[in-house]
């Protein structure tokens, strides 16, 4: 709108935000102010939500003139009832959607899902995790699996490209029935006809997102069910969502399902990409399941994480910071140890043979000698600390003292005749200080020399009058050496 000048606005009557709360979340509320600060004053406003939040009734309050705000409700009647009566509550759910709840540990969730699968192969059904690899993950086990053989299953997360999220999309929505592994990305603005079944693998990390989620069917007047998987830990959240007029009935565990578990572990044997991405999956689980809002009861530290890890199939335990920090539960996880993770290949040979070769390159990275790191002494260590000035001036002090008492000692070889005045000259350094200038035999310097050496006393160290330590040091060790000529 800023750069094109020949739009018009001045005809405009009706003005739509759909999804309005999520597009304030995403940090577009300037940008929105800015748009309808560009529209007629004299027009028709809608803002659309499932969940309207405080940031949309303050733009309804400053963007909107006489705001009016309609709820669309569900009637939840009493068992038995014909009329409405005062005794009745309301739903945020629409009255065709009936929501289920099944409790059961983190190790039978994969058995449960598949029996649940398998007696509804012939409806629509959208699968929600919560993590991008975890889309991936069971996106590549579940066809695997005999009991699915059959099935479409089709993934969709946020990390995929536009192109292939659009495919995928459009390949769901021409199904009569299949299988739609997605994450949030498709909770809000989706409209999939003949979707018959919502399962919520992982409860949301946002509770707000529940509805939106459950939103995808039971659409227009038409019914439809969900489901959310919940750990025996996780009760209180029925009890929450209830609070927020969401009501939900629990559905009974089935007795004898099929246990997935060692096929899972079978096809990660098989093929590395199974394995690997199998350990992603656990992580980001883990580490988005901190990320909770509903923290008091979705608590990560209480975490059965034996029992998780064999949810997803894992044939060892990943070494995680979470796991040696904190002292989670690893009991109930039986590792598989007759096999080398390290032996286990790609089904891919591309990839196996790029993976042999980075093999290769990391063996010969290690068989080359490494020269040991010099460790630094105690005095390095202390040369490294920076001193105080009383403490450089203490150190200063002493240096000048054992340099003096090194010219006292040669200027006493010099009297004895073990050297000779200019050898003397340049062990002390004056060679400037003394240029032209000779010492008697004696080792007595003449009133001359005294006068003259005053005189280059008071010009050493201070060419351009000059602050630097060098030159006052300079400065110091000519006037002591000066000295000790004098008193000898």
């Amino acid at each position: 709108m800023e750069r094109l000048d020949v739009l018009d606005f001045r005809n405009l009557e009706i003005l739509i935000l759909d999804e309005a709360d999520r597009l304030l979340d995403m940090g577009f509320q300037k940008q929105i102010t800015s748009i309808m600060s560009r529209l007629p004053k004299l027009r028709r406003t809608g803002l659309f939500s499932a969940t309207q939040t405080e940031a949309v009734e303050e733009l309804s309050r400053a963007g909107l003139r006489n705001p009016v705000s309609i709820n669309v409700r569900a009637e939840v009647k009493a068992h038995g009832e014909l009329a409405p009566s005062a005794n009745a509550s309301f739903s945020k759910t629409p009255f065709g959607l009936h929501i289920e709840y099944l409790e059961c540990e983190a190790d039978e969730k994969p058995s449960q899902l598949v029996h649940f699968l398998s007696e509804n192969s012939f409806k629509k059904i959208i699968i929600y995790f919560m993590t991008c690899a975890c889309v991936d993950y069971w996106g590549a086990v579940l066809p695997q699996l005999g009991t699915l053989k059959g099935c479409t299953l089709i993934p969709l997360h946020g990390r995929m490209k536009q192109i292939v999220r659009e495919k995928a999309l459009a390949s769901f929505t021409a199904l009569s029935n299949g299988i739609l592994l997605c994450t949030d990305v498709a909770a809000r603005g989706l409209d999939i006809p003949g979707v018959d079944w919502i399962v919520q693998y992982d409860p949301p990390q946002d509770p707000n997102v529940f509805i939106h989620r459950v939103g995808r069917t039971a659409r227009m007047g038409r019914t439809g069910n969900a489901i959310v998987f919940l750990l025996p830990k996780e009760d209180a959240y029925v009890e929450f969502l209830q609070i927020r007029r969401v009501p939900l009935q629990e559905r009974k565990n089935s007795n004898f399902p099929l246990d997935i578990i060692p096929e899972i572990r079978a096809a990660a044997k098989k093929d590395r990409d199974a394995m690997e991405k199998g350990l992603r999956a656990f992580v980001s689980y883990v580490r988005a399941y901190k990320e909770h809002i509903c923290s008091y009861i979705f608590r990560w530290k209480e975490l059965d994480i034996g029992k998780l890890g064999m949810g997803y199939g894992l044939l060892q335990l990943p070494s995680m910071p979470e796991l040696k920090r904190y002292s989670l539960s690893t009991n109930n996880f039986t590792p598989v140890n007759d096999i080398d993770l390290s032996e286990i290949k790609y089904k891919d040979k591309a990839r196996e043979k790029q993976r042999k070769k980075n093999l290769s390159r990391k063996l010969e990275i290690a068989s080359e000698p490494r020269p040991k790191p010099i460790k630094p002494t105690s005095d390095t260590k202390g040369e490294m600390k920076k001193k105080t000035q009383r403490q450089r001036h203490a150190v200063q002090t002493v240096e000048d003292e054992e340099e003096m008492e090194r010219e006292y000692r040669l200027l006493k070889k010099l009297k004895k005749g073990a050297i000779t005045e200019s050898e003397f000259a340049k062990l002390t350094g004056m060679d400037d200080c003394l240029e032209g200038e000779g010492l008697l035999e004696s080792g007595i310097v003449s009133p001359e020399a005294k006068t003259k050496n005053s005189k280059q006393r008071n010009l050493v160290g201070k060419p351009g009058k000059s602050k630097s330590r060098k030159g006052k040091s300079g400065s110091k060790k000519s006037n002591s050496f000066l000295r000790q000529c004098s008193r000898v």
